[in-house]
């Protein structure tokens, strides 16, 4: 139940702390979700209002290791260790095609609508980037689809058409060292109907009713386990729930498998299905959803003054990260290379993220650091920017404090089309990141009617832009502290 309770948010949205003694901790009783009202960096030396009380020498030398310049080493150069895109799969609101869900983002269309798979007229948020005619057919067999959770669902059409892309269809892998394969793909709910049919069950018909599909559905390893009882896939398999920060952190363990040499090819990514009456319910009980039921596709306006919280999104970004030894010697196609990357905890609160943004600025510069770049040579960051009121205006600081110069880079936010993915948020915005790369074209951030005076940063307002992209990172957060951030760029031999 922990699992399903404290899973799936955005790190943007915050518990009222007002009540906070020197140490956080706040006995004050619940009393919903709000910004904080003032999200600007403190300044070195200066304690940053509303913030935990640490020891001054535990700060500065906090500060001092991420506003140094990073000298970051060279990039890695054994064909062994180089981790490269070789298939990418998705299922998201403008359908399971790769082109034709970037095309829709470049021309800045909005898949947000009101939700008709449930009754949610008597819900105060009616709306959600809601997937529908989603085909499974030659993906999934018929008695599995129909038992199925739709965060399984998306997640064996994602990972399966990602390995169709990579060319690693059935009758190539089986003639593979399938020991060598393995599978990441996290979530951050879970299968949340299964889940709450169980206890729909129990409650109204007896514990003899629940299905017993009920934990197995439910549990959050599943989406990994059966793509590998399908692929046959025998290589490191588990997965990771960090909130809306878990797919970037299923990256960055998949690319350190290769690394280490544990794995030849991992199939990572992260899988979402929570616009159903519990999630959306959650959620609207957290106050952390936009509310504009009167204009869906205005709702979700990432750095726009009128933002009012984030719209629910779903679905299931999926890539294939292979050694580069290991794509040349069977000539796969090379999309993208994944330089590096990193994980950090705010250790601050669970939802607020710190005022001063040094565990989002840490990340970012361990992030530069494991993939031996320098902040000068990013020219774009797919920013988490989830459009409330303090975590956009949180990661743009951040953001400030490692790049000095911000002239050259320009930031989007894929989440004004798609809605908030949750646990799949970072796979389907590594594939807008990757496309970004391939195309040249940088999608808009749509809704950016009255930027916030303090976000200077080129955020690709309303119409898309083209922009030959050097070194881009993607960002990724969640409650509970969790940040995440991967690095992307075009691949040279």
């Amino acid at each position: 139940m922990a699992g399903v309770a404290g899973a799936a948010c955005s790190s943007n949205v915050l518990f009222r702390s007002r009540e906070v003694g020197n140490h956080g901790a706040s006995m004050a009783p619940y009393n919903g979700l709000r910004p904080v009202e003032n999200m600007q960096m403190a300044p070195t030396g200066s304690k940053p209002s509303g913030s935990v009380s640490t020891s001054a020498s535990k700060l500065r030398t906090v500060r001092a290791m991420v506003s140094q310049t990073v000298s970051a080493p060279k990039r890695e150069k054994d064909p062994k260790k180089r981790v490269v895109i070789t298939g990418m799969g998705l299922v998201s609101v403008f359908g399971s095609d790769i082109d034709t869900f970037y095309n829709k983002l470049l021309e800045g269309e909005s898949g947000i609508s009101l939700i008709d798979r449930f009754d949610a007229s008597s819900f105060s948020v009616r709306f959600a980037g809601q997937i529908r005619d989603f085909a499974s057919k030659g993906y999934i067999d018929g008695k599995n689809d129909r038992r199925l959770d739709d965060c399984w669902r998306y997640c064996l059409v994602a990972g399966k058409r990602a390995l169709e892309d990579a060319n690693l269809g059935s009758e190539v892998l089986e003639n593979m060292d399938r020991t060598r394969i393995g599978v990441l793909v996290g979530t951050g709910m879970g299968g949340l109907t299964a889940f709450s049919s169980g206890v729909e069950s129990l409650v109204q018909k007896g514990y003899k009713k629940i299905s017993p599909f009920f934990i197995p559905y439910s549990i959050t390893n599943m989406g990994s386990a059966l793509l590998a009882i399908d692929t046959g896939l025998m290589g490191p398999n588990y997965s990771i729930s960090t909130a809306c920060a878990t797919a970037n952190y299923c990256f960055y363990a998949a690319a350190n498998h290769i690394r280490r040499g544990e794995a030849d090819i991992m199939v990572a990514g992260g899988t979402e299905a929570a616009v159903m009456p519990t999630g959306v319910g959650g959620f609207i009980a957290c106050r952390a959803l936009s509310q504009r039921n009167e204009d869906p596709k205005k709702a979700s306006r990432p750095w726009d003054k009128d933002r009012d919280g984030f719209v629910m999104g779903e679905g299931s970004g999926v890539l294939i990260m292979e050694s580069l030894e290991h794509a040349m010697k069977r000539g796969a196609n090379i999309i993208a290379e994944y330089l590096g990357g990193a994980a950090t905890c705010d250790a601050h609160h669970m939802t607020n993220p710190r005022s001063d943004g040094l565990g989002v600025s840490t990340c970012i510069a361990k992030s530069l650091e494991d993939a031996g770049v320098s902040p000068e040579e990013v020219n774009y960051v797919n920013a988490h920017a989830t459009s409330t009121l303090a975590g956009d205006l949180a990661e743009v600081n951040a953001i400030k404090k490692v790049f000095k110069d911000t002239s050259e880079i320009k930031m989007n936010g894929t989440k004004s089309m798609i809605g908030h993915g949750l646990g799949a948020a970072g796979g389907l915005e590594a594939i807008a990141t990757i496309k970004a790369i391939n195309t040249g074209w940088l999608h808009p951030t749509i809704n950016q009617d009255n930027i916030e005076l303090d976000v200077t940063i080129d955020t690709v307002p309303n119409v898309k832009k083209q922009h030959e992209v050097n070194v881009a990172i993607s960002n990724s957060f969640g409650f509970g502290g969790h940040n995440s951030v991967v690095v992307f760029a075009p691949f040279t031999p």
